[in-house]
């Protein structure tokens, strides 16, 4: 693969990365989530090549 396409890549995943953990913090700031676990999920889709990528898991909340 060209380092152009590594490049956008890596930017792209870095951005889901920041930016999804910044929305679960936000949303677990307020919660009471102690003692429990959340099950996670992150889709990623390229509707123009018929991708849709799941990746699940789970979060435990803070102590």
């Amino acid at each position: 693969m060209s380092d152009e396409f590594n490049m956008s890549m890596r930017k792209f995943l870095k951005q889901v990365g920041v930016t999804s953990q910044q929305a679960i913090e936000d949303a677990m700031r307020n919660a009471e989530t102690a003692g429990q676990t959340y099950a996670v999920k992150a889709t990623i889709t390229i509707p123009e090549l018929g991708l849709t990528h799941d990746v699940t898991g789970e979060i435990k909340g803070q102590e």
